[in-house]
């Protein structure tokens, strides 16, 4: 992967098309976090490979590609939802986030809709996409222990609720 990454900084675009091939289902999964409708995913990833491509050359050490991109696209929703904010018209219902129907796993898109919205981020990084405390702090802008308690806070709710629920 490094070696791709090298490749699309010194300007070779099938390079940049491979690795972007191999995080598409990443991204596609954190956009849908963000959003229900697919034009907004599709907007969303559209724009982050964009940015991606215009400014992998300012990306410093090709380990963190994956946690470069998924950072740029977790921007880039936050940026669309706040743009949306500012011209919604007050009677329309805000999308509803974290609540995908077509998502092949239903029971943890179910899960993730029961914790607050700080932690529902953080859940889907960790179990979803499997980034470590660390990454997802870097991704997040957060401090590593911040994730990690919110993550321990999390799991802690969840085993409440198991337990309740038998």
């Amino acid at each position: 992967m490094q070696i791709l990454v090298k490749k699309a900084q010194k300007g070779d675009p099938e390079a940049f098309v491979t690795l972007i091939e191999a995080n598409k289902s990443g991204m596609y999964r954190v956009a849908k976090g963000f959003f229900q409708s697919e034009d907004d995913v599709a907007d969303a990833i559209s724009e982050t490979v964009l940015s991606a491509y215009e400014h992998i050359k300012e990306l410093k050490k090709t380990e963190y590609f994956r946690t470069w991109l998924i950072r740029i696209l977790i921007n880039v929703c936050n940026q669309m939802l706040r743009e949306r904010k500012r011209y919604e018209v007050t009677e329309i219902v805000p999308e509803a986030r974290y609540l995908d129907n077509n998502f092949s796993d239903i029971e943890f898109r179910e899960m993730l809709s029961s914790f607050p919205e700080d932690c529902q981020m953080i859940l889907l990084l960790y179990y979803g996409e499997q980034f470590t405390t660390r990454e997802i702090a870097e991704i997040l802008g957060m401090k590593e222990n911040t994730v990690k308690s919110k993550l321990r806070r999390s799991r802690g709710t969840l085993r409440e609720t198991i337990v309740y629920s038998l």
